[in-house]
């Protein structure tokens, strides 16, 4: 998938059907992990740390207990190094601290959610450093590569699609 945007080869499906086809899967496989983590399903807040030179996704989670990590994706495409996003095209994967701002479940990329980047803080200090387009349109999706975002794959962007749709975007960095 070269982009995670939507698919428009193929007919539309809404969240509530994403939801039906592959929550009891995915649920069933989260509630293994949350069980594991003595952290109640679904949590309060949860927070996903991606790790560039380990290309590894962590997921933690607070059910009103505090943060504990509850499992590891492996990151099977991104591109770019060490170093934050600078500019569109530069194949960078952001390092920041971002939100979930967009979920489709149509996308080329089997499902992707959308991070608020670039946010304030980057367009401070593009803006600051005289860098007048620093990109955007990075998702967390399916699929093995990417380019500029992170692809775990099709069975871990489905836990993540239905967990964070779970627990509400807006609980969610």
């Amino acid at each position: 998938c070269s982009s995670p945007g939507t698919d428009s080869g193929r007919s539309q499906r809404t969240m509530a059907e994403v939801l039906v086809r592959y929550g009891p899967a995915a649920e069933a496989r989260l509630a293994s992990y949350f069980r594991g983590a003595g952290v109640d399903y679904p949590p309060a807040r949860l927070a996903l740390l991606g790790f560039k030179a380990e290309r590894r996704l962590e997921l933690w989670a607070d059910d009103g207990r505090g943060f504990r990590e509850i499992t590891r994706y492996r990151v099977q495409g991104m591109s770019g190094g060490p170093g934050p996003k600078l500019r569109e095209g530069d194949r960078q994967v952001p390092e920041g601290i971002y939100r979930i701002i967009f979920m489709n479940p149509n996308s080329c990329c089997h499902l992707s959610m959308q991070l608020d980047y670039p946010n304030a803080f980057d367009l401070y200090h593009a803006a600051r450093e005289g860098r007048d387009n620093p990109g955007g349109e990075i998702f967390i999706h399916g699929g093995r590569g990417s380019s500029g975002c992170l692809a775990v794959g099709d069975p871990a962007v489905e836990e993540l699609f239905v967990l964070v749709a779970r627990t509400g975007m807006e609980n969610v960095e």
